[in-house]
């Protein structure tokens, strides 16, 4: 069953003297369940698709559907609450909040749902021991190796119970040991959660530890 649907994707970035076309035509499903890198060389629209697939951003043409909703149905504020129940997101930079500890960045975004304080507290507490920093709780990021941090930003994907993990070169900052514990947390969500996750990398060893690779150039899909 396909989660992802994107169909005649466009994206055309445009200033008053010139216009950039980002993405053409793009046609792509994911299966639920399914785990898939995106490759391809810097600036041929890898991220661009992964922030459309994501609602981060809109095509300029084209269709999106995920988990057999057309987005186009969605006015802001359901587009938002969608966004928030059905998405996780890791970024290459973390994204984590500086002046917050741990246990609190990875409450954000169940700050959004109408949830009780406790309730929050106790979802987090629950997967930061499932990523392994239970010990960690109130330690700042700042106080975190890049590994750690990336933990904690996988434990934020998850706090919500997302169907869909959208990661943007998670292990990119990471040297190969700790990028190998960020792939297997990966892996771990996958397998055993049954959680569709869509990776962009530059790494050809990771990409082929996952289910299939979609390759992109000039922002084309290419075989």
């Amino acid at each position: 069953m396909e989660i992802i649907s994107l169909k005649g994707i466009n994206k055309v970035y445009r200033t008053n003297e010139i216009e950039t076309l980002a993405l053409e035509n793009v046609n792509l499903e994911v299966e639920k369940g399914e785990f898939i890198s995106i490759m391809g060389p810097s600036g041929c629209g890898k991220s661009t698709m992964l922030n459309i697939m994501g609602l981060l951003d809109t095509p300029t043409s084209g269709t999106i559907e995920i988990c057999g909703n057309n987005i186009k149905d969605f006015n802001d504020r359901e587009m938002a609450k969608f966004r928030n129940k059905t998405l996780g997101f890791v970024f290459q930079s973390f994204h984590l909040i500086n002046s917050l500890n741990v246990i609190d960045n990875v409450e954000v975004p169940l700050l959004y749902r109408k949830i009780s304080s406790s309730e929050r507290t106790k979802l987090a507490k629950e997967v930061l021991d499932r990523v392994g920093l239970s010990h960690r709780t109130r330690h700042m990021p700042s106080q975190l190796s890049g590994g750690q941090c990336q933990r904690v930003a996988v434990a934020r994907a998850i706090v919500g119970n997302p169907e869909i993990i959208l990661a943007d070169e998670p292990t990119g900052n990471l040297d190969s040991k700790m990028g190998a514990e960020v792939m297997e947390l990966l892996h771990k969500l996958n397998k055993e959660d049954g959680r569709t996750i869509v990776m962009v990398t530059h790494n050809e060893s990771q990409a082929k530890q996952t289910d299939r690779t979609i390759r992109f150039f000039d922002g084309r899909r290419v075989e």
